[in-house]
């Protein structure tokens, strides 16, 4: 039977959204019976009390096919293993509780030393950005736990509207499923094929569920960010070391992630900076997230998903193109291009403020 589905990956996505698909109704049921809800604040764009622990099947779905067949294939696969459990947990406790900022980036920064400092996934070739290639030991755990960082709260910050961050997170693990799978990487295209089929049942009753509606949490969108920052250490790495076919090497590759993930990581740092112009905290919470002004237009949320899902693929197939362009030369026509989307949406806004009027 493993043999079939290692034959057939995109079996496995079936076999994980099944998976998922069991335990979705057991987890709904769990959340609504202990009162697991979403807590209004300042930046959610709804009301009642929807369970908001859709990460905890998203997790036991990715878990049986990254147990069943990718576990044994890690050296450090345990520490691998315990960072998910670790950051599962951080924001399950944050749904629930409330994290603070501070307690929460801790959470993350102990959780991201098990995938770097012991599961020994991480950074360690920058790609001759700035002449320079390989790094020490230090420099490459900063700089991993910062990309790492990075990636995890750009991802909990855009999952503001229904399907926005499970379609997301749908086509960038469709983006290194197929590079993996094409690279000869088996293992790593399984487990992000595994996450497409979890990703897919959240999506299913986020988006469509009525009754049994339900939200990721923290506990999915930061394993979620976890998870691809995964994918995208490998990625480099492979790519650094030529690890691949020569007709699959990209030159530029960290520039290719960044433009990849184009919609949170420019809304997280365009969001941030507003912030402190504003003299306010970055991490105060508002609805000046890219999302928050499409549904200012009066789009609604599928609306809105469809809209940032279908710039995603722009920007990836624009990643594909440019993938060995200059480092700079890339990353500075993503700047353009992510700056040059933002002042049309603005302007469109206040065109509707002004039609309002």
């Amino acid at each position: 039977m493993i043999d079939i589905l290692l034959t057939y990956p995109y079996l496995i996505g079936l076999l994980s959204f099944v998976i998922g698909l069991i335990f979705m109704p057991i987890v709904v049921k769990i959340a609504q019976k202990q009162h697991f809800v979403v807590r209004p604040n300042k930046r959610m764009c709804h009301v009642g009390a929807i369970p908001n622990i859709g990460g905890i099947d998203i997790c036991v779905a990715f878990l049986f096919i990254y147990l069943l067949f990718a576990y044994h294939q890690f050296e450090q696969s345990q520490f691998f293993l315990v960072g998910i459990f670790m950051i599962v947990v951080v924001g399950f406790i944050d749904d629930i509780l409330i994290l603070s900022p501070k307690s929460k980036l801790l959470g993350e920064i102990i959780t991201g030393s098990a995938l770097i400092c012991f599961a020994d996934i991480r950074i360690t070739h920058l790609h001759q950005i700035f002449g320079i290639s390989e790094i020490g030991l230090i420099p490459s755990y900063l700089l991993s736990m910062l990309i790492l960082l990075t990636i995890i709260n750009a991802i909990n910050l855009i999952d503001g509207v229904d399907g926005l961050a499970s379609g997301l997170g749908i086509l960038y693990c469709l983006f290194f499923a197929f590079w993996f799978a094409l690279a000869g990487e088996t293992i790593w295209a399984i487990l992000a094929i595994g996450m497409i089929g979890a990703l897919a049942v959240f999506f299913c009753y986020n988006v469509f569920g009525k009754k049994h509606k339900i939200f990721m949490g923290d506990s999915g969108s930061l394993l979620l960010g976890y998870l691809l920052t995964a994918f995208t250490f490998q990625f480099c790495e492979m790519n650094a070391y030529q690890q691949a076919p020569i007709n699959l090497c990209m030159k530029t590759a960290p520039a290719v992630v960044i433009c990849v993930l184009s919609v949170p990581l420019f809304d997280m740092i365009r969001v941030s900076i507003t912030r402190i112009k504003q003299h306010h905290s970055p991490f105060q919470a508002d609805k000046n997230h890219v999302h928050h002004l499409l549904l200012h237009l009066g789009l609604s949320h599928i609306q809105t998903t469809c809209v940032l899902l279908s710039v995603t693929i722009f920007f990836i197939g624009f990643a594909i193109i440019g993938r060995n362009w200059n480092f700079w030369l890339l990353l500075g026509s993503d700047f353009v291009l992510c700056t040059l989307l933002t002042l049309i949406l603005w302007k469109l806004i206040n065109r509707h403020d002004y039609a309002q009027h």
